[in-house]
């Protein structure tokens, strides 16, 4: 039997996941990595974007990461991140609803707010989040 990689990934919210998998897919921000077990140690940032969790040939689970870090140790792989949420909890109709409620804010406060970065990456995070979802 194939060596198992130990793959915990953690929000500041809650443990999201922690077990033994195959393969673990991450968007690095200098590109999207994968780890396997007895992986070289390494240390990277995330972008927004899917993790997905293999077990043999097959995705197990698809976690939407807000940013964050990725520490590869001997031990395994955890997955720091900023934001996550696990993709089949998720209903791409509130986030639409979420994003048309975050427009009309931007809208009604107008880019001399100072929000408006701030709200622009919010819509930012669910526009990509959505698109995820259709995924």
């Amino acid at each position: 039997m194939a060596d198992k990689l130990h793959f915990s990934l953690v929000s500041p919210a809650r443990e999201l996941f922690s077990g033994e998998v195959d393969h673990v897919i991450a968007p690095g921000t200098e590109g999207e990595f994968g780890v396997l077990a007895n992986h070289a140690p390494f240390m990277t940032t995330l972008k927004n974007g899917v993790v997905r969790v293999l077990d043999g040939g097959n995705t197990s689970m698809r976690l939407f990461v807000r940013g964050g870090f990725a520490d590869v140790t001997p031990a395994g792989l955890t997955i720091l991140a900023e934001e996550a949420v696990n993709l089949e909890s998720m209903d791409a109709a509130q986030v639409q609803k979420d994003m048309d409620a975050l427009r009309i804010k931007i809208l009604e406060e107008g880019k001399d707010s100072g929000h408006h970065d701030a709200l622009e990456e919010e819509y930012a995070y669910l526009e990509s989040l959505k698109a995820a979802l259709s995924h």
